[in-house]
């Protein structure tokens, strides 16, 4: 007995300290106060012990807004625990966290190009659908659909893009090896998408109320009606099939070996405008010919869809990572959605401007290109800070005051991506012109016009990766998760940005007497 003292202490102490490295990345605020790490880091309770524990210690720690969304604690029965249990030297990382493999540049813009052009061209679909609709008698009678059209087009980056970002970063951290925590978070975060969705919706619609109201001076009630029934139900319509789509792209992403931080977020954006413009084209069609004679109708079906808003939390609330965005997830996605509000006040003033004719073929567009190249790089910035970096701490070279040149200079692997997106603005956007001139049967762009809008277009794409180069890091030092508030505000500032970059360059253009191609 006496010769199993030392080694049952020799096999506590590495126990204590292999939980602790197992640990160190778990982002909770609530700790024990008697788990210290010899390192000096808090350890949580391990709560992929059992089921129980991790209720009771659920119940006793709640979580609060600088909790992570995806922390690197993995529920029972996952491969993630088992390899690092039989074999932890197997880690590369330090800490017990895989290593991301190593991608050249080449697979890099192999990986990007393709969902880039698809989402390219979706956006080009969309605007090509917009110069059609806006025609039509509900757009010229209740002109306050033209507010909405970014709000709800900027709901692929509030909602959406986050939605395949946090879930990009849960593969690569392993949160989604075993089939239980895989749907458990997928279905959590569906049901707290369609929640927020059609929340937003609603908050959109009031907002497109009240701006026409301060610019008309007046507001009916039943087209104040038309725009919340039509808004929320594109909503929660677009962000259900575009839920259903991203989750295949993600899992898909993950058994054939492709980083889904760089095909995830453009994808999920490909079609989204399509989608979501089309429905609300049609449904605020439908409902504007019910005004005369059965005006309940858009009352009715906005209270079905707010009515269902119940069982999304339930829902929602059963799985940890999608309970916290409940409480906590609202500040990105409602500032998001105000900006975006502002560009399509810009839009709507600007869209019976004789000088301006011609201008919404290019707005979704300008904006979707911009905010899809953003998201990509806020995306693989967060996976980054995940895989390196413990809460609250960055690394040495983003503690100093921002400089633009840190963004794109250097050899690191985000660095490179900037790099490669910037260089992708210039080619896609001349293929996305050259499309518009075919499908329209428009003149050839002239090399003014060009030269206007790439120019343009270069200085969108060049800030925002700028700003997320400097937002993701002060939103990981503030305890904040990266992937549901960068996005968000990177999206909606695309929008915004590029509404008002374009009005300049057609400004500009008006001012030299450049002709614009506006199609037969």
């Amino acid at each position: 007995m006496a010769n199993t003292g030392p080694q049952d202490d020799q096999l506590a102490q590495s126990d204590s300290v292999g939980a602790g490295k197992h640990n160190r990345h778990h982002y909770g605020s609530c700790t024990a106060p008697d788990a210290q790490h010899p390192g000096g880091h808090q350890r949580l309770p391990n709560r992929a012990q059992s089921p129980s524990n991790s209720n009771t210690f659920n119940e006793l720690c709640p979580y609060t807004e600088t909790d992570p969304l995806l922390p690197n604690v993995h529920m029972p029965g996952s491969k993630v625990n088992e390899v690092m249990e039989k074999d932890p030297e197997d880690c590369s990382a330090q800490d017990g966290v895989r290593e991301m493999p190593s991608e050249s540049v080449r697979s890099m813009v192999l990986q990007i190009l393709v969902p880039f052009l698809l989402a390219g061209l979706g956006t080009v679909s969309a605007g090509m659908l917009l110069d059609i609709v806006q025609h039509w008698e509900v757009f010229q009678r209740v002109t306050e659909i033209f507010i909405l059209v970014p709000a709800l087009l900027g709901l692929k980056g509030n909602l959406e893009m986050t939605l395949a970002s946090r879930l990009s970063t849960a593969v690569n951290v392993g949160e989604m090896e075993t089939a239980r925590e895989k749907w458990s978070l997928i279905i959590g975060n569906l049901a707290l998408k369609q929640m927020q969705a059609t929340v937003l919706g609603l908050l959109a619609a009031l907002a497109a109320v009240f701006l026409g109201w301060v610019l008309e001076g007046y507001m009916l009630l039943n087209h104040a009606a038309l725009l919340c029934s039509a808004s929320v139900t594109t909503a929660f319509l677009a962000s259900l099939l575009q839920g259903i789509i991203m989750v295949g792209v993600i899992i898909g992403s993950k058994r054939i070996g492709i980083n889904p931080d760089n095909v995830a977020t453009p994808i999920a954006a490909s079609f989204g405008d399509l989608i979501t413009l089309a429905i609300l084209a049609c449904l605020s069609q439908g409902l504007y010919e019910c005004i005369e004679l059965y005006p309940y109708v858009s009352y009715l079906v906005c209270l079905f869809f707010l009515g269902l808003t119940p069982l999304w939390v339930v829902v929602s609330s059963r799985n940890p990572a999608s309970r916290i965005l409940l409480y906590t997830g609202w500040e990105p996605i409602i500032t998001a959605m105000v900006i975006s509000s502002i560009g399509g006040l810009i839009l709507d003033t600007t869209v019976s401007d004789p000088n301006m004719v011609g201008m919404i073929v290019y707005t979704p567009v300008m904006n979707g290109i911009g905010g899809n190249l953003a998201a990509i790089q806020s995306s693989r910035i967060a996976t980054d800070l995940y895989h390196h970096c413990p809460p609250r701490q960055v690394p040495e070279d983003r503690r100093s005051c921002y400089n633009p040149c840190r963004t794109f200079c250097g050899s690191g692997a985000n660095h490179r991506s900037s790099q490669v997106l910037l260089l992708l603005v210039v080619p896609g956007h001349l293929i996305f012109l050259y499309t518009i001139h075919l499908m329209k049967g428009s003149t050839s762009p002239t090399p003014v016009f060009i030269t206007f809008f790439l120019a343009v277009a270069l200085l969108q794409v060049f800030t925002l990766l700028c700003i997320a180069d400097w937002m993701i890091p002060c939103l990981w030092r503030m305890g904040k998760d990266p992937d549901s508030y960068s996005i968000p505000y990177l999206t909606a500032l695309a929008d915004l940005l590029g509404t008002a970059l374009l009005v300049l360059a057609f400004f500009l253009l008006w001012l030299v007497g450049e002709k614009v191609p506006t199609g037969d």
